[in-house]
């Protein structure tokens, strides 16, 4: 069989990296893919498949349930938006400012990634409980951060703030500080600046940095399963409630639990990314 001159100059450059015309770092690759993240998530869903329709919206729609898609989903997403503003904000910081110690508060930020969740769970119920730190000072005005619903908000924003600075701080560090000092030049204000002249290219980082922490808070459970008090229609979780299920050897409740999960993350996912795509094409 003839062999394409474009397939023999590819043999030729790399002769132990191409069989058949298939790339071994393309095997590697979807291999790897298949066995960590393929074949988890269809087993999942083969195991929900085993659950009959009435029996899986049963379970997904009970009221308890419910309650959990509304405390996780709205507090990540909720919190996602706040370290959008308050990342984009830090990194601006460190890339545009020079200051004492800027290394080491460099180094905090990825603090949450080495960090076990459950001493941060363990950390953050005892800087917010009502003799902690900051919780005594909220006491007097009858605020209750550890233990409810907004503990869980305060341990989806410490897990999630890296994933936005990290993402807008490269995008940062290419951008050409003349761009913004042509604009003020030209009458520009600051705020003007900023939203016509930054925002633009920062976006998709933006919105990358927005999903990834969204995704983070959603999957949470070490820290929130501490600093909340996990009680049904308040602050409990749903990933928390998957555990409880397992506990109860509801291996069916937990396998739906997970998949309902599992669709809606994928479902937000799909759609940051269809946004981003259409904001590129829109500007190209």
């Amino acid at each position: 069989m003839a062999v394409s001159p474009s397939i023999k100059r590819t043999s030729s450059r790399n002769p132990l990296w191409h069989i058949g015309n298939i790339s071994w770092a393309w095997r590697i690759t979807w291999s790897y893919l298949t066995i960590m993240l393929f074949l988890p998530a269809a087993a999942l869903f083969l195991m929900a498949s085993t659950v009959s329709p009435a029996r899986f919206w049963q379970i997904a729609t009970d009221p308890v349930a419910l309650s959990t898609y509304e405390v996780t989903f709205v507090t990540a997403l909720v919190t996602a938006l706040i370290n959008a503003v308050f990342g984009t904000l830090i990194a601006w910081v460190l890339v545009r400012f020079d200051f004492p110690l800027k290394r080491i508060v460099d180094a905090a930020i990825d603090l949450p990634f080495a960090l076990p969740t459950a001493v941060a769970g363990l950390t953050l119920a005892t800087v917010y409980s009502q003799n902690g730190w900051i919780g005594s000072l909220l006491a007097p005005w009858g605020i209750q951060i550890a233990f409810t619903r907004w503990g869980v908000g305060i341990a989806m924003l410490f897990i999630s703030l890296p994933f936005v600075v990290r993402a807008v701080q490269p995008v940062l560090q290419e951008m050409e500080k003349d761009i913004e000092e042509a604009a003020w030049s030209l009458g520009a204000t600051q705020l003007q600046t900023f939203w016509r002249v930054i925002l633009p290219p920062l976006l998709p980082a933006l919105l990358t940095g927005i999903a990834l922490g969204f995704s983070r808070a959603v999957g949470e459970f070490g820290s929130i399963v501490i600093v909340a008090a996990n009680i049904p229609f308040r602050d409990l979780i749903t990933s928390v409630l998957v555990f409880q299920r397992l506990e109860q050897y509801d291996y069916a409740g937990a396998t739906v639990l997970g998949t309902v999960l599992l669709a809606i993350s994928l479902l937000v996912l799909v759609g940051i990314n269809v946004i981003q795509a259409w904001r590129k094409r829109y500007e190209s």
